[in-house]
């Protein structure tokens, strides 16, 4: 039994240990966490320089799009603003609670968030202003049908409808804009259609009451406002139809490049949503302006239905004076807005992050101004602040479009404007409608907006102005990805013979919070084995995942022939002629032999090729044909090994990349496997190889990348690798390279 002296020396030496390994780990990531180069502002697209004049912005991007964004804006608003004033109304007539009313509102809102996603994947595959015409006639036809409604049940499966039909423009608009016009005009146009939104809050409470006192303000006269609206929504849908599509991120490639990058430098395949989505939330600006607008949402979408319902109930204004009250509290945003956009430009132009910052500090306003007003009994007071609370909001949407247009990727606008409405309405929006409403029942409507707003506006502003820190660095990484798209865009144009079959650019990839990758770069000729070493943990099958599909890198370009797939779907990247073979995971173990094979056959669309390939492969693999019907479960080690392999056999793939073909199998079954592997190679199959053998490895591959802790630390011939002891060493003394 070891003495207590003994077993103390041995705590201190295995702390000791643990510290420097601890200390070791710091340094790395220390030095690796954050190695983005914020580039010089002359080279951030719209920043510096002269600004451009609105005339010559309009005549390059045409008036007719912002035009018919901020008509439709201001229909929108139309209809929405009908269904707050009027609110009280449909309340007595269906007869329902405070709680089922902003319930019912709010699930709209919820329906149309939830819509936005599939519409920023419509976004990414077909014409957008296609999409967004035929997403505004189905709006319109549902608005109308709110005026037929006789119960709760079918006003929540109106305002549903509404929902899926207005959502198209939440991802679909922004983008456009950015698309359309130039960088140097581009916070104004937000402004301009920013300014459709208080335009529709003033004109249409106005309208709304005054349609209702016409047809004679009695019970049921509610119903015309929706039925009116859905004329101008059929118009506007009939008019992005015949729109033309801008081509994207043609204002970026103009204002970095001063031209356009050809078409096969960008990606050619679809951008999978849920890569988008993750990727979205490295972009660390966006990540905190999206949280901040998401608790502001709480107050956003509740304020204007509760703020109806205290004018009905505490001052006893029916429709059209809500009407009117409505309108005085969004007329300041009318002057507001462009200001906004205006002063916006400029600071832009001069220091990004005060734009951003501009825009957390009237958040904070808002809240303020709304706090404030909301003490005073006196209605007109409550209403002056009311006013100004709104010019403030109006003042800082105007930096939304412009922020998320400047830090995020091109090809990820549709999805990261989907985000906003995520987390503005189902985030906040819903359960902030549901949170009001339950306090607007039991204390009050007053009391309620009290209890909401102050901490939505200040967590929400203060968010977003901690995220201004990044926003240079953010923007650095676009302009940097657009620049190595130009330069291997150059290279192929001067080499076309020599385009890699395989390139990785500068890949990051975490699992969860934990980086994994760091900058990671390599590339793979055509009819070339290239080897991945490295010790246990070194990110090898990591790296396999990024280029396959099955992890979406943080950061960074994956290329085959050229075409950047970065993000796009697995299924696509086999349909290049991609196909990987994942270590002990690469057959279906309850499915038998036949039924592995018949399923990897559906990939070959001719029949009679696809009994070919299938015979091929058991011409090769004699003993699978024997245990044709055996469980793939069941199977040996070295037998599962040949299935997979001759999954690869049968398709045929361009690049086949291959996971730890070796691992725990004799000697005798990997001199085979190797076998195969050498007559694919043979065949001109480009082979990215992981192995935990050194020897297996490079006695196949022309080259070999090293890699430690995440990061190439060799690339080069595979005998020049045998040479370098120092990083052989380490394979070695981990137990892997025998």
């Amino acid at each position: 039994m070891p003495s207590t002296e003994q077993g103390e020396t041995s705590n201190e030496g295995l702390a000791g240990l643990t510290s420097v390994i601890f200390d070791e780990e710091q340094e790395r990531l220390a030095a690796t966490a954050d190695d983005v180069v914020t580039l010089p502002d002359d080279l951030l697209p719209g920043v510096g320089g002269k600004g451009m004049r609105l005339s010559d912005g309009l005549r390059q991007g045409g008036v007719s799009m912002i035009l018919l964004l901020i008509l439709l804006i201001v229909v929108e608003e139309f209809q929405r603003v009908a269904l707050l004033v009027l609110g009280p109304d449909i309340q007595d007539s269906l007869n329902i609670s405070d709680t089922t009313l902003l319930g019912l509102i709010s699930f709209g809102g919820v329906i149309l968030v939830l819509a936005s996603l599939p519409f920023a994947w419509l976004a990414d595959r077909y014409a957008r202003t296609k999409v967004l015409g035929i997403a505004t006639g189905v709006w319109g036809i549902f608005g109308a049908m709110i005026g037929f409604v006789v119960n709760p049940f079918q006003l929540g499966i109106a305002a549903a409808g509404t929902g899926v039909g207005a959502a198209a423009n939440i991802p679909i608009t922004p983008s456009l804009i950015a698309d359309q016009y130039p960088i140097g005009i581009r916070t104004r146009m937000f402004a301009a259609q920013t300014f459709g939104r208080p335009a529709g809050q003033v004109i249409g409470p106005i309208v709304a009451g005054g349609i209702v006192a016409i047809a004679g303000n009695h019970s049921g006269d509610w119903r015309w406002p929706f039925w009116l609206f859905a004329i101008p929504a059929t118009i506007l849908g009939v008019a992005f139809l015949l729109k033309k599509e801008p081509q994207r991120g043609r204002n970026e490639q103009l204002a970095v490049f001063g031209e356009d990058l050809p078409k096969n430098a960008v990606d050619d395949g679809p951008v999978r949503l849920s890569a988008a989505m993750a990727r979205l939330k490295k972009v660390r600006t966006f990540y905190f302006l999206i949280v901040g607008i998401g608790v502001l949402g709480f107050a956003l979408v509740a304020v204007p239905a509760t703020f109806n319902l205290l004018l009905k109930d505490i001052y006893g204004y029916d429709a059209l004076k809500r009407g009117w009250v409505m309108s005085i509290t969004w007329a300041g945003s009318l002057i507001a807005i462009p200001i906004a956009g205006r002063y916006g430009e400029r600071l832009f132009r001069k220091n990004p992050p005060s734009a951003l910052k501009l825009m957390g500090v009237a958040v904070l306003l808002y809240g303020f101004c709304l706090t404030v007003g909301l003490r005073f009994e006196q209605a007109g007071i409550m209403i002056a602040f009311f006013t100004i609370g709104n010019a403030f909001q109006g003042m800082a949407f105007t930096q939304l479009g412009p922020t998320i247009s400047a830090v995020v990727p091109y090809q990820m606008r549709a999805q990261a404007f989907s985000m906003v409405g995520v987390y503005i309405f189902l985030m906040g929006g819903f359960f902030g409608g549901l949170l009001t409403g339950a306090f607007s029942d039991a204390f009050g409507q007053r009391t309620a907006l009290t209890v909401v707003i102050p901490p939505a506006a200040l967590i929400g502003g203060l968010m977003i102005i901690y995220g201004s820190r990044y926003m240079k660095r953010d923007i650095s990484l676009t302009v940097s990805e657009l620049m190595e798209m130009q330069e291997e865009q150059k290279r192929m144009a001067a080499d076309p013979e020599n385009i890699p079959v395989l390139q990785v650019r500068n890949v990051d990839a975490s699992y969860g919070t934990l980086q994994v990758l760091f900058d990671v770069s390599f590339e793979v000729k055509k009819g070339e084995c290239l080897a991945l070493l490295g010790t246990n943990g070194a990110g090898k099958s990591t790296i396999l995942k990024s280029i396959s599909g099955l992890l979406n890198p943080d950061r960074g370009v994956v290329r085959m022939n050229g075409r950047t797939i970065t993000l796009v779907d697995p299924q696509y990247r086999v349909a290049l002629g991609m196909l990987q073979i994942p270590g002990g995971e690469a057959v279906f173990p309850s499915m038998s032999v036949a039924e592995n094979l018949e399923l990897w056959s559906e990939l070959i669309e001719d029949k009679q090729k696809r009994a070919e390939r299938m015979d091929a492969t058991f011409e090769v693999f004699p003993e699978l044909l024997h245990l044709i019907d055996s469980k793939a479960g069941s199977l040996s080690g070295g037998q599962q090994q040949m299935l997979a392999l001759g999954k690869a056999i049968m398709l045929e793939p361009e690049l086949l990349l291959i996971d730890e073909l070796s691992l725990g199998l004799a000697p005798i079954v990997v001199q085979r496997l190797l076998g195969i592997v050498e007559k694919l190679k043979e065949q001109g199959t480009t082979m990215v190889l992981v192995e935990q053998s050194v020897n297996v490895a490079l006695s196949v591959a022309d080259r070999a990348v090293f890699m430690e802790r995440g990061q190439v630390k060799f690339e080069g011939p595979a005998q020049e690798l045998l040479e370098r002891d120092d990083l052989l060493r380490a394979v070695f003394l981990s137990g892997e390279g025998a």
